[in-house]
């Protein structure tokens, strides 16, 4: 777990960790926690502190692929944000 300063939209994430195998990168706020998951209309994973709207973490699923076939990655929560390869480098490389 990489400590990392990744801003998407109005979301920001100090933690990541990234499954080059699997192209899966996990964002976290904190240290990883448990929470309730709520997947995105783009197959991402949300997840929120139990019982609340608190976002604590984002699984992005194909992260890498995502970016070099769009060149810019979008999560739905509730409404559409972007980031680009560049803003998420830093936890791309987070191993």
């Amino acid at each position: 777990m990489e400590r990392v300063n990744i801003t998407i939209g109005p979301l920001s994430f100090d933690h990541a960790d990234y499954d080059a195998d699997n192209d899966v990168l996990y964002l976290h706020v904190g240290e990883p926690q448990a929470g309730e998951g709520e997947e995105t209309p783009e197959g991402h994973v949300i997840r929120y502190v139990p019982g609340t709207s608190h976002i604590v973490g984002l699984t992005v699923l194909g992260a890498r692929r995502v970016l070099e076939r769009d060149g810019r990655l979008s999560v739905t929560i509730p409404g559409t944000v972007e980031t680009t390869a560049e803003q998420l480098a830093p936890a791309l490389a987070a191993v």
